[in-house]
């Protein structure tokens, strides 16, 4: 990122043009990597309230990445917050972008008294992944209405 420009991060409709454009890309890109099976993704509906928010990230007017949450509360578990379509452009990566959508997603779920944040994604993104980690998230057995997929990775986070 241009560190002359300042980034912001703020709601973001997922059917919005800039919206669709990004997730388009990451489809693309989540295609090129796994079966049409093994991809998860979530439509516009279920990332608006009220379970469910989307953010962008702008870089002066151009969105670089995006990020939303769908908050699960399944009976006789604790609710938890399912992080997904985070996709940040390739001309963003490696300079916080990621780190700071996943601590606003974070933020937002504990404002909602959500303690719990878990994910999905694909063993064949180790930068995914590796960022996850040093977040402090920890592998996990499949959840909600996942099955097992040897090409899916599931994580999870306590939040504090």
């Amino acid at each position: 990122m241009n560190p002359d420009l300042t980034a912001r991060l703020g709601p973001l409709d997922p059917d919005h043009p800039d919206a669709r454009a990004l997730i388009a890309m990451s489809e693309a890109y989540m295609g090129a990597l796994y079966p049409a099976e093994s991809n998860h993704f979530e439509p516009a509906s279920g990332l608006r309230p009220p379970h469910g928010d989307f953010w962008g990230l702008c870089l002066g007017d151009a969105l670089v990445g995006c990020g939303g949450v769908k908050v699960h509360t399944p009976a006789g578990e604790p609710a938890y917050g399912e992080i997904k379509r985070l996709f940040v452009l390739d001309s963003a990566r490696g300079h916080g972008a990621a780190k700071r959508l996943m601590a606003h997603i974070e933020a937002a779920l504990q404002a909602r008294g959500v303690a719990l944040a878990r994910l999905e994604t694909g063993i064949h993104q180790p930068e995914a992944i590796g960022l996850y980690r040093r977040l402090g998230y920890v592998e996990r057995n499949p959840f909600g209405d996942y099955a097992p997929d040897p090409l899916s990775l599931f994580m999870e986070k306590r939040l504090t």
